[in-house]
């Protein structure tokens, strides 16, 4: 992958270093489009394009009957499931074989969730030397009150020298329906709180946590935010896993943290609130620490079993 090298009249403004754009430059085993990496060659590689490349190829899972017409099949939501990017496009390419920047009809669109179309579009970011990762945490525009647990894709804006949020799930079908008044290329800050952000305002008394996690599952609290920042920690890694798998150090459901596990937590909230002045820090201790860095098997809590992390 090229490196990003930043013109010189930039440089002083990065608060990170060359080389951590140029390890968010290469692809993770997650991100890889594997042996369909030519058929990125001509994809865009601006966040607007992008997005709507992106778009024309997923449909999120949970509002395909009343966003989009189409009734999805029950054995179709196993598309959701799959983790790397090859054997995601393996699966596009079996419903429509066109080339990826023509956009399918809604049946023909592969079902994910918000960390599909977040791996897609870092996933072609990264094939163009771009700079982009993935982060954990919350939206408050689903339901208005609420942080809704999301992820979205950050890359690099080089004219400005600094991280950008692109939201690419959000087509013009979601705008409307959701009354999205923000810029979806440029996210801003105070629309989407990172899993770092959700903790430390949490903790700090500034945020009341029962307000974070998933609406419609009656999963909220502390103990589900602590669940996000390990995932973000890992997706940080280039472990770009499913939003629910579980492992490690991730409390059980309605758990109540002892000091201790604050204390940890604290801890990782701190490292990943700024993931380029912490880089190194954030690659050890995700290395080192048993509880945090992802083992070959992990939890499904939406299938209920234990699954390998290259499988499905």
């Amino acid at each position: 992958m090229n490196a990003t090298v930043l013109p010189a009249r930039l440089k002083h403004h990065v608060r990170g270093s060359q080389r951590v754009l140029d390890t968010y430059a290469d692809h993770s085993p997650f991100s890889t489009p594997g042996r369909h990496a030519a058929l990125f060659d001509a994809l865009p590689s601006d966040p607007a394009g992008i997005a709507r490349t992106v778009q024309g190829l997923l449909i999120y899972e949970h509002v395909t009957e009343p966003f989009y017409g189409y009734a999805l099949p029950e054995a179709r939501r196993a598309e959701s499931h799959i983790r790397p990017m090859e054997k995601i496009l393996d699966v596009l390419l079996a419903l429509d074989d066109r080339p990826l920047d023509v956009s399918r009809p809604p049946e023909k669109r592969l079902v994910g969730i918000c960390r599909h179309f977040m791996l897609l579009s870092l996933a072609i970011f990264r094939h163009h030397g771009v700079p982009a990762r993935g982060r954990g945490g919350f939206g408050p525009y689903f339901n208005p009150g609420r942080f809704e647990d999301h992820w979205v894709c950050e890359y690099w804006r080089v004219e400005d020298g600094r991280w950008a949020l692109l939201d690419s799930q959000f087509d013009d079908v979601f705008v409307r329906n959701l009354a999205i008044g923000h810029d979806i290329y440029d996210v801003p800050r105070d629309q989407f709180l990172t899993a770092s952000d959700a903790w430390r305002r949490c903790r700090s008394g500034e945020l009341d946590p029962d307000l974070f996690g998933i609406e419609f599952s009656h999963l909220r609290g502390l103990w589900f935010i602590a669940g996000s920042l390990i995932r973000d920690l890992a997706t940080l890694n280039g472990c770009e896993t499913l939003p629910w798998d579980v492992w490690g150090a991730q409390p059980a459901p309605e758990a109540t943290l002892p000091d201790a596990e604050l204390e940890f937590f604290d801890e990782i909230a701190l490292l990943t609130a700024d993931p380029d002045a912490n880089f190194d820090a954030v690659r050890r201790r995700f290395a080192e620490d048993a509880r945090l860095r992802v083992p070959e098997t992990v939890f499904n809590a939406l299938r209920r079993r234990e699954e390998k992390v290259f499988e499905g």
